[in-house]
């Protein structure tokens, strides 16, 4: 095998962080004619590379804000999916208040009943908190960063809006729809683990501020993150009408609901929300976020109908103390890699193979929701309606075999390695495009694992 340097392994990573955030985005985004992903206002497609930043309010001052910005845009971020407005709760134990670190309250009154965060009286915005939020914003967009906001994150805050009310928590969202209506990077995602969206009553509640935002700023998009463990934006019916992107959330494979989410009516851009997160070993099944439960994610996620993913990490969710030192991974290297490899794709185009007329053989085990992702051998494909290319995520070493006729000529192939995102070339190609093809995995990749992804490309693409 291929031995790459240091030296070369660290040129690899620089080319592809840089590759990634140099392709500037010019907000607002909307959705594609298609409705199977985001397109710039250029029509470019957006290719998602999110962080999830949550507790940034409670924890970060503006300078480190945009020291944290900055890190992300020159490791090829170019969205923060998302930022919590107001940190209290289950998440947030020690901040009682929901202050950020300088001691200021999002809000300047409260309910009869109690003076903690959970009598808020969402009509009395304290302005200087939402100016604190205006200026992360704009540090955010000078880094080319698309926002998500979570107005009001269901795991803390949900005792608030039921003290407040429906009539309230609607106007709360429409003064929110107003302020940020003219912030071009700005979108907003509902909910956070919302486990009880089947009650009626709290989902009115959460829905009565999306409904508010939507009123006020009607072309800022919208989703909403449900339960934990596996689910989809859309499972909730009632919020069909309200968001225009389907999130996935699950600790499961991610293409089992990834393939639900592609699935589901109407269509929608999918994304992978939530999953396995860096330096935690969480969810159900456990496993523990590990460079190759990573990169998992992430393959199976493109080839099963995503447009993107948001990365997460133990320690810049929620900027506990250490995060400057556990910001800059292996994940995230091979964040960019991934990022990188599909930007040199038509992404936007790639169909997945769910009933298996390209990938013929060799694809695995499907698997369950109760399934670990470090367990699953299910290999992805996917492939451009015009047949100039298919792509194949194999997390194991093994033969697959390819239906040739899936392509609209000769083919050239070759092997990616993604955990360093070096290419090696098939000898004998280019291939016909007829027959069945069996293909063999080299071996162990760069990392000592078995990943690699299988790279089909017709000549007549003109690559």
């Amino acid at each position: 095998m291929h031995k790459l340097t240091k030296l070369t392994l660290a040129m690899i990573i620089l080319a592809a962080s840089a590759g990634v955030a140099s392709a500037q985005t010019a907000f607002p985004l909307k959705l594609s004619a298609n409705h199977r992903y985001l397109v710039d206002r250029n029509g470019k497609p957006f290719l998602m590379v999110g962080d999830t930043p949550q507790g940034l309010m409670g924890r970060l001052t503006e300078q480190e804000a945009e020291y944290y910005f900055a890190d992300r845009e020159t490791h090829g971020f170019n969205t923060l999916g998302w930022i919590d407005l107001m940190c209290a709760g289950n998440d947030y134990p020690t901040n009682k208040d929901a202050v950020t670190p300088d001691g200021i309250k999002p809000f300047n009154g409260y309910l009869a009943g109690g003076t903690d965060f959970v009598h808020y009286d969402l009509s009395k915005p304290n302005e200087a908190y939402f100016s604190r939020l205006d200026h992360i914003i704009q540090l955010a967009q000078k880094h080319h960063l698309l926002v998500f906001i979570d107005p009001i994150e269901t795991i803390g805050w949900l005792p608030s809006l039921r003290n407040n009310g429906e009539e309230a928590a609607y106007n709360y969202g429409r003064y929110l729809g107003n302020r940020y209506k003219n912030f071009t990077n700005v979108a907003w995602l509902n909910g956070n683990d919302f486990d009880l969206w089947t009650i009626p009553e709290d989902d009115r509640l959460v829905q009565a501020v999306s409904k508010g935002i939507r009123s006020a700023a009607p072309n800022q998009l919208q989703s909403v993150e449900l339960n934990v463990r596996t689910s989809s934006s859309f499972d909730d019916p009632r919020w069909i009408p309200l968001i225009e992107i389907n999130g996935t959330y699950t600790y499961s494979p991610t293409y089992i609901q990834m393939l639900h989410s592609y699935n589901q009516k109407p269509s929608a851009p999918a994304y992978l929300m939530e999953a396995h997160y860096d330096w935690e070993n969480v969810g159900e099944p456990p496993d523990f976020g590990t460079p190759f439960v990573l990169r998992k994610q992430g393959y199976w996620t493109m080839l099963s109908g995503g447009f993107g993913q948001w990365y997460g990490n133990r320690y810049t969710w929620s900027f506990a103390d250490g995060w400057k030192d556990k910001i800059d991974t292996p994940g995230v290297e091979q964040l960019g890699i991934w990022a990188q490899f599909f930007s040199s794709l038509p992404w936007q185009e790639l169909v997945p193979d769910q009933d298996h007329k390209v990938l013929t053989g060799g694809y695995g085990a499907f698997g369950s929701v109760d399934t670990r992702v470090t367990e699953s051998d299910y290999a992805t494909a996917a492939r451009t309606k015009d047949g100039s290319t298919v792509v194949v995520y194999v997390p194991t070493v093994r033969s697959i075999s390819i239906e040739m006729s899936s392509l609209r000529g000769a083919a050239r192939a070759r092997w990616f390695d993604p955990s360093n995102g070096s290419y090696r070339d098939l000898v004998g190609a280019p291939f016909a495009n007829h027959g069945s093809r069996a293909f063999i995995a080299p071996g162990k990749n760069h990392a000592g694992d078995g990943d690699w992804v299988l790279l089909l490309q017709s000549r007549a693409a003109g690559r």
